[in-house]
């Protein structure tokens, strides 16, 4: 039983609400995976789940995907809605293209929840943290 409402035509959302509900779903599927790693201490997780979360891990986690052409014709369109969309907000940390980036790839994350593309929205997960864990390894 699913006990959350029905968004009607998620394709019709702008990119900043879809970056909204998506950021917390990331976030979310990013915490589930720093616990099943065994990790409990809250200082120690918030520290490592930034390494995920932030929006230069974000926006290298997208650029990767398009680069590999991962993402198809649909998704593209829903990522340059996130990327073109007009924030109020302005980045603190980063710079606006990471930013815009970042919030492309949040804005898909958004779309497949909302679209209960569960399957598709967790290989992109899948992806991202495949792309950021590499990052570290190399570091």
């Amino acid at each position: 039983m699913n006990f959350l409402p029905e968004v009607k035509d998620a394709k019709q959302l702008n990119g900043l609400a879809l970056a909204y509900i998506g950021d917390a779903v990331y976030e979310l599927y990013v915490r589930h995976r720093l616990l099943s790693k065994g990790n409990v201490k809250p200082n120690q997780l918030h520290r490592q789940a930034i390494q995920y979360v932030s929006a230069k891990a974000q926006a290298k986690a997208l650029l990767s995907l398009l680069e590999q052409s991962i993402l198809t014709e649909e998704e593209q369109a829903i990522v340059r809605r996130g990327r073109n969309a007009k924030s109020a907000t302005i980045p603190k940390n980063t710079d606006v293209q990471t930013y815009r980036y970042s919030t492309a790839f949040e804005a898909l994350i958004g779309y497949h929840f909302l679209e209960n593309n569960e399957e598709r929205m967790e290989r992109l997960i899948c992806h991202s943290f495949d792309v950021i864990e590499s990052q570290e390894r190399k570091l």
